[in-house]
């Protein structure tokens, strides 16, 4: 007997195998997946408060008193490659002048000019990494399903390390010491992350609000 094929997730940093429920829906992206670009994307607004806090170029010791041929950058580097403008189309460097990461305008911009296109849609009223990335959001389940979604996940996945490598912020997730509401699972495996505004069941995949949590809670104690 030959045994299935199994189908992985699209991304290239994944190595999950799709579930008949992920298949059936025609997702090229496993479930977790699709939750962690939600909540990059939930997470860039926090982000860039932190971020642009961080734009003052970081002293060490006593200044110098000697000269210096060059006039100092009036920040770091890093951060404003991530906070600069992104180009309107696409970017072709054949000599290489481009350094460090692209900028989160041009990240974020890229992914939602395409949606438009392909969608048919209008785009957000503000071109800046915030409306960007609230835009973007609720095509995400879509957008799983094309065949670009791999890529997708990976070049989201590579800008937010890069942000929270300069902003040393990164989302926490808890447990919940409550038991999954669903009948069928009823296990003790809720988490909740920091930004996220849904406390998720790592057991069965299922999300829950606060308020239907505590609605399960009154319902368990009233039986």
């Amino acid at each position: 007997m030959t045994q299935p094929v199994a189908w992985l997730c699209a991304a290239a940093t994944c190595t999950h195998e799709l579930r008949p429920h992920e298949l059936d829906t025609g997702q090229l992206l496993c479930d977790p997946c699709i939750r962690a670009i939600t909540g990059w994307l939930t997470e860039v607004p926090r982000q860039l408060i932190v971020l642009e806090a961080s734009v003052q170029r970081e002293t060490t010791g006593s200044p110098t008193r000697g000269g210096t041929r060059t006039a100092p950058t009036p920040g770091r580097l890093d951060t404003l490659n991530l906070l600069g403008p992104g180009a309107a189309g696409s970017v072709h460097d054949p000599h290489g002048d481009q350094h460090g990461q692209l900028p989160l305008t041009a990240v974020l911009g890229a992914w939602v000019r395409l949606v438009i296109e392909e969608r048919r849609l209008r785009g957000p009223a503000h071109w800046q990494p915030a409306n960007l990335a609230d835009w973007l959001r609720p095509h995400v389940g879509w957008a799983a399903m094309q065949p670009w979604a791999g890529e997708l996940r990976d070049e989201l996945w590579s800008m937010i390390r890069n942000v929270r490598g300069i902003t040393q912020v990164a989302p926490r997730t808890r447990p919940v010491p409550r038991p999954c509401p669903r009948e069928a699972c009823a296990t003790m495996a809720l988490t909740q992350t920091d930004w996220d505004q849904y406390i998720r069941c790592t057991a069965c995949g299922f999300s829950f609000t606060q308020a239907e949590l505590n609605d399960d809670a009154a319902r368990r104690a009233a039986a």
